[in-house]
Protein backbone atom coordinates (compact mmCIF):
# COMPACT_ATOMS: atom_id res chain seq x y z
CA UNK A 1 0.00 0.00 0.00
CA UNK A 2 1.37 3.73 -0.68
CA UNK A 3 0.36 4.97 2.37
CA UNK A 4 -0.48 3.33 6.24
CA UNK A 5 -2.39 4.87 8.82
CA UNK A 6 -0.68 5.33 12.11
CA UNK A 7 -2.85 3.94 15.02
CA UNK A 8 -2.32 7.09 16.85
CA UNK A 9 -4.54 8.90 13.57
CA UNK A 10 -6.98 6.46 14.12
CA UNK A 11 -7.73 7.43 17.80
CA UNK A 12 -7.09 11.05 17.11
CA UNK A 13 -9.96 10.76 14.73
CA UNK A 14 -12.76 9.19 16.97
CA UNK A 15 -16.48 10.77 17.18
CA UNK A 16 -17.88 10.71 20.68
CA UNK A 17 -21.98 10.89 21.10
CA UNK A 18 -22.79 10.45 24.44
CA UNK A 19 -22.17 6.47 25.19
CA UNK A 20 -20.89 5.60 21.99
CA UNK A 21 -17.65 6.41 20.34
CA UNK A 22 -17.25 6.26 16.47
CA UNK A 23 -13.83 4.73 14.72
CA UNK A 24 -12.68 4.80 11.10
CA UNK A 25 -10.93 1.56 9.95
CA UNK A 26 -8.43 2.20 7.06
CA UNK A 27 -7.79 -0.68 4.39
CA UNK A 28 -4.00 -1.22 6.11
CA UNK A 29 -5.76 -2.49 9.09
CA UNK A 30 -7.21 -5.21 8.24
CA UNK A 31 -6.83 -8.97 8.66
CA UNK A 32 -8.55 -10.58 5.27
CA UNK A 33 -11.69 -9.79 5.01
CA UNK A 34 -12.01 -8.32 8.37
CA UNK A 35 -9.72 -6.02 10.61
CA UNK A 36 -7.10 -7.31 12.94
CA UNK A 37 -9.07 -8.20 16.25
CA UNK A 38 -6.48 -6.79 18.30
CA UNK A 39 -7.11 -3.23 16.36
CA UNK A 40 -10.69 -3.99 16.89
CA UNK A 41 -10.37 -4.84 21.26
CA UNK A 42 -7.82 -1.55 21.44
CA UNK A 43 -10.10 1.03 20.06
CA UNK A 44 -13.15 -0.94 22.53
CA UNK A 45 -11.14 -0.08 25.42
CA UNK A 46 -10.20 3.44 24.33
CA UNK A 47 -14.02 3.98 23.79
CA UNK A 48 -14.52 2.39 27.22
CA UNK A 49 -12.01 5.21 29.09
CA UNK A 50 -13.99 7.99 27.30
CA UNK A 51 -17.58 7.23 27.96
CA UNK A 52 -16.98 5.75 31.68
CA UNK A 53 -13.38 6.23 32.80
CA UNK A 54 -13.07 9.61 32.18
CA UNK A 55 -13.34 10.81 35.74
CA UNK A 56 -10.97 7.97 37.16
CA UNK A 57 -7.83 8.60 38.64
CA UNK A 58 -4.70 7.08 37.21
CA UNK A 59 -4.66 4.33 39.70
CA UNK A 60 -7.73 2.59 38.36
CA UNK A 61 -6.07 0.43 35.69
CA UNK A 62 -7.02 -2.23 33.19
CA UNK A 63 -6.82 -5.55 34.71
CA UNK A 64 -8.83 -7.94 32.14
CA UNK A 65 -10.41 -7.80 28.98
CA UNK A 66 -12.69 -10.27 27.54
CA UNK A 67 -13.84 -10.68 23.79
CA UNK A 68 -15.93 -12.41 21.48
CA UNK A 69 -15.04 -11.66 17.79
CA UNK A 70 -18.89 -11.96 16.44
CA UNK A 71 -18.66 -11.28 12.79
CA UNK A 72 -16.81 -9.16 10.40
CA UNK A 73 -15.67 -5.56 10.75
CA UNK A 74 -14.83 -4.21 7.29
CA UNK A 75 -13.35 -1.08 5.99
CA UNK A 76 -15.08 2.16 7.26
CA UNK A 77 -17.21 3.87 10.03
CA UNK A 78 -17.21 1.34 13.72
CA UNK A 79 -19.20 2.42 16.59
CA UNK A 80 -18.71 1.31 20.32
CA UNK A 81 -21.21 1.49 22.35
CA UNK A 82 -20.12 1.76 25.95
CA UNK A 83 -21.95 0.51 29.28
CA UNK A 84 -20.97 1.06 32.66
CA UNK A 85 -21.95 -2.22 34.46
CA UNK A 86 -20.78 -1.43 37.92
CA UNK A 87 -18.24 0.43 39.92
CA UNK A 88 -17.00 -0.74 43.35
CA UNK A 89 -14.67 0.79 45.35
CA UNK A 90 -11.67 -1.51 43.94
CA UNK A 91 -12.93 -2.62 40.92
CA UNK A 92 -15.27 -1.36 37.97
CA UNK A 93 -16.54 -3.71 35.06
CA UNK A 94 -17.27 -2.23 31.72
CA UNK A 95 -18.74 -3.44 28.43
CA UNK A 96 -18.69 -2.33 24.80
CA UNK A 97 -20.75 -3.71 22.44
CA UNK A 98 -19.18 -3.21 18.56
CA UNK A 99 -21.29 -2.45 15.84
CA UNK A 100 -21.00 -1.93 11.86
CA UNK A 101 -23.60 -0.98 9.39
CA UNK A 102 -26.16 -1.89 12.42
CA UNK A 103 -25.12 -5.09 12.84
CA UNK A 104 -23.16 -6.36 15.89
CA UNK A 105 -19.38 -7.40 15.14
CA UNK A 106 -18.17 -8.19 18.71
CA UNK A 107 -18.75 -7.88 22.52
CA UNK A 108 -15.78 -7.04 25.31
CA UNK A 109 -16.12 -6.70 29.00
CA UNK A 110 -13.42 -5.14 30.52
CA UNK A 111 -12.50 -5.03 34.36
CA UNK A 112 -10.76 -1.94 35.78
CA UNK A 113 -9.36 -2.22 39.07
CA UNK A 114 -6.80 -0.32 41.70
CA UNK A 115 -3.52 -1.24 43.74
CA UNK A 116 -4.49 -2.72 46.81
CA UNK A 117 -2.50 -2.89 49.99
CA UNK A 118 -1.96 -6.99 50.64
CA UNK A 119 -0.08 -9.17 52.09
CA UNK A 120 0.62 -11.58 49.91
CA UNK A 121 3.97 -11.23 48.43
CA UNK A 122 4.60 -10.60 44.63
CA UNK A 123 5.15 -12.84 42.13
CA UNK A 124 6.83 -11.87 39.03
CA UNK A 125 7.87 -14.51 36.71
CA UNK A 126 11.23 -14.30 34.38
CA UNK A 127 11.11 -14.42 30.93
CA UNK A 128 12.42 -17.34 29.36
CA UNK A 129 15.54 -16.70 27.02
CA UNK A 130 16.15 -17.25 23.70
CA UNK A 131 19.08 -17.92 21.57
CA UNK A 132 18.82 -14.68 19.31
CA UNK A 133 18.17 -10.97 20.28
CA UNK A 134 15.42 -9.06 17.76
CA UNK A 135 18.76 -7.19 16.02
CA UNK A 136 19.97 -11.14 15.18
CA UNK A 137 17.06 -12.69 14.24
CA UNK A 138 16.23 -12.19 10.30
CA UNK A 139 12.65 -11.15 9.35
CA UNK A 140 10.72 -13.59 7.47
CA UNK A 141 8.72 -13.07 4.42
CA UNK A 142 5.68 -15.47 4.51
CA UNK A 143 4.49 -17.28 1.95
CA UNK A 144 1.95 -16.13 0.02
CA UNK A 145 2.33 -12.39 1.58
CA UNK A 146 0.91 -11.64 5.46
CA UNK A 147 -1.91 -9.54 6.33
CA UNK A 148 -2.47 -6.23 5.76
CA UNK A 149 -2.07 -5.15 9.39
CA UNK A 150 1.31 -6.56 9.77
CA UNK A 151 2.48 -3.91 7.59
CA UNK A 152 2.71 -2.08 11.17
CA UNK A 153 4.85 -4.45 12.98
CA UNK A 154 8.33 -5.37 12.84
CA UNK A 155 8.32 -8.93 13.87
CA UNK A 156 11.09 -11.15 14.44
CA UNK A 157 10.29 -14.89 14.60
CA UNK A 158 13.26 -16.29 16.70
CA UNK A 159 11.44 -19.78 17.43
CA UNK A 160 9.04 -22.11 16.20
CA UNK A 161 8.24 -22.96 12.36
CA UNK A 162 7.06 -19.78 9.74
CA UNK A 163 3.77 -20.10 8.84
CA UNK A 164 2.53 -21.88 5.76
CA UNK A 165 5.58 -23.72 5.67
CA UNK A 166 3.86 -26.79 5.55
CA UNK A 167 5.61 -28.36 9.15
CA UNK A 168 4.16 -29.02 12.18
CA UNK A 169 4.48 -26.46 15.05
CA UNK A 170 2.47 -25.43 18.12
CA UNK A 171 4.98 -22.85 19.52
CA UNK A 172 5.97 -18.88 18.32
CA UNK A 173 8.22 -16.76 20.10
CA UNK A 174 8.14 -13.12 18.21
CA UNK A 175 10.00 -10.07 19.09
CA UNK A 176 7.66 -7.78 18.27
CA UNK A 177 7.21 -3.61 18.31
CA UNK A 178 5.19 -1.20 16.43
CA UNK A 179 6.84 0.82 13.99
CA UNK A 180 5.62 4.15 11.68
CA UNK A 181 3.42 5.85 15.01
CA UNK A 182 4.52 10.12 15.31
CA UNK A 183 3.07 10.17 18.61
CA UNK A 184 3.55 7.50 21.32
CA UNK A 185 0.41 5.34 21.97
CA UNK A 186 -0.96 4.41 25.91
CA UNK A 187 0.79 1.92 27.69
CA UNK A 188 -2.40 0.05 28.12
CA UNK A 189 -3.65 0.66 24.51
CA UNK A 190 -0.17 -0.79 23.21
CA UNK A 191 -0.35 -3.80 25.61
CA UNK A 192 -3.90 -4.94 23.93
CA UNK A 193 -2.71 -4.13 20.60
CA UNK A 194 0.49 -6.23 21.10
CA UNK A 195 -0.77 -8.88 22.90
CA UNK A 196 -3.06 -10.19 19.51
CA UNK A 197 -0.53 -9.66 16.96
CA UNK A 198 0.78 -13.77 16.91
CA UNK A 199 -1.00 -15.73 14.64
CA UNK A 200 -1.99 -19.38 15.57
CA UNK A 201 1.30 -21.45 15.42
CA UNK A 202 -0.80 -24.29 13.66
CA UNK A 203 -0.78 -22.58 10.40
CA UNK A 204 2.49 -23.55 9.49
CA UNK A 205 0.75 -27.17 9.09
CA UNK A 206 -0.47 -25.71 5.72
CA UNK A 207 1.63 -24.70 2.62
CA UNK A 208 -0.31 -21.65 1.05
CA UNK A 209 -2.85 -19.27 3.11
CA UNK A 210 -5.36 -20.48 4.76
CA UNK A 211 -7.65 -18.32 6.84
CA UNK A 212 -7.75 -18.58 10.90
CA UNK A 213 -9.77 -16.32 13.57
CA UNK A 214 -9.82 -15.70 17.00
CA UNK A 215 -13.53 -17.09 18.15
CA UNK A 216 -12.94 -15.55 21.58
CA UNK A 217 -9.97 -13.81 23.70
CA UNK A 218 -9.42 -13.27 27.14
CA UNK A 219 -6.69 -11.28 27.99
CA UNK A 220 -5.23 -10.63 31.66
CA UNK A 221 -3.16 -7.54 32.37
CA UNK A 222 0.07 -6.86 34.55
CA UNK A 223 0.11 -3.36 34.54
CA UNK A 224 3.78 -1.79 33.91
CA UNK A 225 5.07 0.60 37.05
CA UNK A 226 6.45 2.60 33.97
CA UNK A 227 6.21 2.73 30.32
CA UNK A 228 9.27 1.09 28.14
CA UNK A 229 10.88 2.90 25.64
CA UNK A 230 9.06 3.78 22.45
CA UNK A 231 11.21 1.65 20.60
CA UNK A 232 11.76 -1.16 22.98
CA UNK A 233 11.59 -4.64 21.83
CA UNK A 234 8.46 -6.77 23.40
CA UNK A 235 8.17 -10.23 22.79
CA UNK A 236 5.70 -12.58 22.91
CA UNK A 237 5.12 -16.56 23.29
CA UNK A 238 2.34 -18.46 22.22
CA UNK A 239 1.93 -22.43 23.30
CA UNK A 240 -0.82 -24.59 21.88
CA UNK A 241 -2.80 -26.46 24.97
CA UNK A 242 -5.44 -28.18 22.84
CA UNK A 243 -6.27 -28.37 19.00
CA UNK A 244 -9.06 -30.44 17.45
CA UNK A 245 -11.94 -30.20 14.96
CA UNK A 246 -10.74 -27.05 13.37
CA UNK A 247 -10.22 -25.46 16.76
CA UNK A 248 -7.04 -24.61 18.49
CA UNK A 249 -6.75 -23.29 22.27
CA UNK A 250 -3.46 -21.44 22.89
CA UNK A 251 -2.13 -19.34 25.26
CA UNK A 252 -0.10 -16.03 24.78
CA UNK A 253 2.36 -14.36 26.85
CA UNK A 254 3.12 -10.86 26.13
CA UNK A 255 6.97 -9.69 28.23
CA UNK A 256 7.87 -5.77 27.91
CA UNK A 257 10.84 -4.67 26.66
CA UNK A 258 12.31 -5.14 30.48
CA UNK A 259 11.54 -8.61 30.82
CA UNK A 260 8.18 -8.11 33.02
CA UNK A 261 5.33 -10.61 32.29
CA UNK A 262 2.46 -7.55 30.76
CA UNK A 263 -0.25 -9.13 29.52
CA UNK A 264 -1.29 -13.39 29.94
CA UNK A 265 -4.05 -14.06 26.84
CA UNK A 266 -5.97 -17.37 26.46
CA UNK A 267 -7.44 -17.66 22.88
CA UNK A 268 -10.21 -20.07 20.78
CA UNK A 269 -8.65 -19.76 17.41
CA UNK A 270 -10.93 -21.00 14.40
CA UNK A 271 -8.92 -22.49 11.54
CA UNK A 272 -10.64 -23.50 8.10
CA UNK A 273 -8.33 -26.13 6.71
Amino acid sequence: MSSLTPLSTILAGRRRHEHDVGFDIPADWLQGRTSFGGLISTLAVQAMRDVAGSAWPATVKLRALQTSFIGPVGLGAMDVTVTLLREGKNVRQVQALVKQQGQVSALMLGVFGIDRETIVPAKSPERPPVALSPEETPERVVRGGAPNFTQHMDMRFVEGVPPFSGQHSELSKIHLRLKGEPTPIDLELLTVLLADVPPTPVISNFTQPTPASSVSWELELRPLAQAPAADGWWRVDTDVLASGGGYVNQITKLWAPGGELAALGYQVAAVYG
